[in-house]
Order: structure tokens, then sequence, then C-alpha cells
């Protein structure tokens, strides 16, 4: 008798109630994620927002020596990182230094901690892949709550942030306080890392902060435009990668990161026949 690869109760699992938290995660990771993708990529800082994931890591690790939430020791780390590079990395190629710097040395210590202990090596695993089916109510309802606090900010600092992320130089002649920005952007870039991570692990954060940002880009010109497509591309990858790992047995951070790489790389299919 032929064995479907379908699991027959898939429906019954998305209706459960750790996948109705990665749903609602899912909602609330693609709105960070989309709002900041854009200005990420516009700023030149993808290898920040890349490394501050890791940077997370030996905070992540202590955590767990601690006996402290992972997700605290993580946005406490990533903070601290992102102040660090926004302050010494004043300029794109500043930056790249200081977060190169960061970096190898945070990576360093996320290593020791995790050798220090045996429930934070077994923890490794997911923090580098992501565990998107065990976030709790209380992380969702503390990623609503970020959400709430980005939109308002950025409410405040969109046109001076978008300036100086479009043209640094002019905007800083302008009287446009560049050093802030920088700091205020990799402050909220922190944050955008530490409720992502939980979905995709640090290792794979890109595919949800700077690939569905690079895919609306070729697709819309326009700014706000680019962070709803952005947003949008995110949550389909998510989404579809809970409601496929539902059907099949795959992780869902592997089909989510597949997802979004393939509507890239289909944009990209589409730039080239465009022109």
């Amino acid at each position: 008798m032929k064995t479907s690869i379908i699991d027959p109760h898939w429906m019954d699992t998305l209706t459960a109630p750790f996948m109705v938290n990665a749903i609602l995660a899912g909602l609330f990771i693609a709105i960070a994620a989309g709002a900041m993708g854009y200005f990420t990529i516009a700023r030149h800082s993808t290898f920040a927002a890349h490394a501050l994931a890791h940077i997370g890591l030996p905070g992540a690790t202590g955590a767990v020596l601690l006996g402290l939430p992972v997700s605290a020791g993580l946005g406490l780390f990533a903070l601290g990182g992102a102040l660090v590079i926004g302050a010494l990395g004043k300029r794109a190629s500043q930056r790249e230094i200081a977060t190169g710097t960061v970096l190898a040395f945070a990576t360093g210590l996320g290593l020791f901690f995790a050798r220090m202990s045996s429930s934070a090596s077994q923890q490794m695993q997911s923090i580098l892949f992501g565990s998107i089916l065990t976030i709790t109510r209380g992380q969702v309802i503390g990623f609503l709550i970020f959400d709430l606090i980005l939109l308002a900010v950025l409410a405040v600092i969109y046109r001076p942030l978008l300036f100086s992320s479009l043209d640094e130089q002019v905007a800083q002649a302008r009287g446009v306080p560049i050093g802030i920005m920088n700091l205020t952007f990799m402050a909220i870039m922190a944050g955008v890392i530490t409720i992502a991570v939980p979905a995709v692990g640090t290792l794979l954060i890109f595919a949800l902060v700077i690939t569905p940002a690079a895919t609306a880009n070729i697709i819309v010109a326009s700014p706000l435009k680019a962070m709803l497509v952005s947003g949008l591309i995110c949550l389909v990858s998510i989404w579809g990668g809970l409601v496929l790992s539902a059907m099949f047995p795959a992780p869902p951070s592997f089909i989510i990161v597949t997802l979004s790489t393939l509507f890239w790389a289909m944009s990209k299919g589409w730039e080239a026949i465009r022109g």
C-alpha cells in the first residue's frame, strides 16, 4: 500500500495552539522586517544587519548559562553591538570595519559560553537555525509591542532617516543629525533581528530582513511601496513555510528561506527579461 508523503492531519496541525502562535509571530516579524529591510539596503548596511544576529549569539548562550530567557540575552547583546557599530562607524566604510571587529569578538565569546554549559550547547541549533514552532504567546505579545513602537518611531523619523539613507552627504549638509540617525537605525535593527531570529535563526536571518527587501526594490521604485511589498513577501514566505512544513516533513526555517530566495530569483529573472 502506497503511503502519501503529505501528512493527512496537516489541517489539524495548522489550528494547533503552537501553530497559531507561529502564524501570529510571522505576521509581526514580516511587518518589522518589511519596514527596516528597505532602509538596510539603502544605507548599505546589509553586512551589519547579518552580523547583528551573530553578535547576539553570546547573549543567547550566556542567557542560558544564567537561566534567563534566550531572547533577552540575544536582544541585549544585539543592541549593545548595534550601538557600538553605530558609534564607531559613522560612514559606510567605517561601519564595515567596526562590524567585522565586533562580529569576530562576539562569535568567539558565543562559542566560549556554549562550551561552558551542555544546555547552552544544546540551544545552539535553535539559535543558529531558528525554531518558530516553539514561540510562546508571551513572545508574540512582545513582538506586537515592538511593532507598535517601531511604527511610532518610524512615523517620527521617516523623512530624516530616508534622506540620510539615500544621500548621507547632502543630508548632513542640510542639517540632518547623521550620528543620531545611525544610532537610531542600528538600535531599531537590533530589535528587528531579535524578533526575527526565533523564526529562522542567526545563520538564515538574511532571508527575512534583506532578501524580501531586495526583491521589492526590483519590483517597485517608491520607498513606501517597497516596504509594503517587502513585508508582503516576507509574510508569504513565513506563512507558506508554516503551511508546507505542516504538510511535508521539512523544517519550517528551511522552507521559509527557500521561498524567500525563490521570490528573489524570479524577480531577478523578470528584471533580466524586462531589460
